[in-house]
């Protein structure tokens, strides 16, 4: 589960004076479904077609299932099932007579295949629609199930739900879902509908104006837009003290301005405000935060600082960026059992 399916090594492409990449590197570990995040411009469909070897980078390593060199890579690339850029189909054929052109440009034996395809994707129904036909939805079910021909074990997807309505997105996820648990096919997706993407990928890579600037897991992202409570007191030492005597299964940590992070609080502002009442110490500040995905991204640092001592201003009552490391920020933190 730890092998790395994809892995990029400081990966530059540049087009005349425009640097569509600049040095980057990820990491995609078998199993996983990657989202890639980025504005358009930032260079996600640059990567994508470099891994998919529609483009070739200046510079840099390109390892897929741990094999690199030309001759390795495009043997790997038979694994491999992309949408980038378009669904790939013809709008004057069916959705069945697509795949089936498909299924025998890539020498895949048996109509048998495209048949699983169809009800895999949930495009049988469908099978006898032309491709100019089908919805927005049906559109992009159809760019997948040409994409699952060959039983690839990668899938590159490049913004598979944009235009697509609420229920569209839902049940696109639930099939890439389904295609990740019930298959152990890697994903690797670009998108800008953050929302959606948080609820879909187990790891994200934030790449902005040809960077990467954070490659993070769900779990430790979650841990970082966790529901929390600011405490800003007098004295955080001995209010850490107490919280730690009061409430031994509270998990916090001090940030810098004597600001007192709690994260997931069990109890109401009240009972912290009391505590420190009870040890004579001033609560100067109380705010209840929750961060998604668009605030951590919108808050995430810019590729360039123009000065150490410049920051953006982020949406909370603390100085510093609540995404600094835990290391630059924290002075102590309780962990909790």
């Amino acid at each position: 589960m730890n092998e790395s399916v994809i892995e990029t090594r400081q990966v530059t492409k540049s087009y005349g004076s425009l640097q569509a990449l600049n040095q980057v590197s990820i990491h995609v570990k078998q199993g996983e479904i990657y989202g890639l995040i980025g504005d358009n411009g930032a260079g996600k469909t640059t990567l994508l077609k470099a891994l998919a070897g529609l483009i070739w980078p200046d510079s840099g390593e390109i390892r897929l299932f741990g094999q690199h060199g030309e001759k390795r890579l495009e043997q790997c690339r038979r694994q491999m099932g992309t949408m980038i850029e378009s669904s790939g189909f013809f709008p004057s054929l069916t959705v069945e007579t697509n795949l089936e052109y498909y299924r025998i440009l890539k020498g895949i034996p048996g109509r048998k295949k495209t048949a699983e395809i169809l009800r895999l994707t949930g495009m049988w129904e469908h099978r006898k629609k032309k491709g100019r036909e089908l919805s927005m939805g049906m559109k992009q079910r159809l760019g997948l199930a040409i994409a699952m021909i060959g039983e690839p074990r990668l899938l590159l997807l490049d913004e598979p739900i944009n235009g697509l309505d609420p229920s569209g997105m839902i049940a696109f996820r639930n099939l890439l879902r389904r295609l990740n648990e019930e298959r152990n096919i890697t994903i690797l997706l670009s998108s800008h509908i953050l929302s959606e993407l948080q609820l879909t990928a187990d790891t994200f890579g934030f790449l902005s104006k040809g960077q990467l600037i954070e490659e993070i897991s769900a779990r430790d992202l979650e841990e970082k837009c966790a529901d929390s409570l600011l405490i800003t007191v007098s004295d955080p030492d001995r209010y850490a003290a107490a919280l730690d005597h009061a409430f031994p299964d509270e998990r916090w940590r001090v940030l810098p301005d004597k600001v007192i992070q709690l994260f997931h609080p069990e109890h109401s502002p009240e009972e912290y405000s009391r505590l420190a009442a009870e040890h004579q110490i001033l609560v100067t500040g109380l705010e209840h935060r929750r961060h998604s995905l668009e605030d951590y991204y919108l808050s995430t640092p810019p590729p360039h600082f123009p000065t150490p001592g410049w920051w953006p201003t982020p949406s909370c009552s603390a100085r510093r960026p609540w995404w600094l490391p835990l290391s630059s920020t924290m002075n102590t933190e309780k962990t909790g059992a």
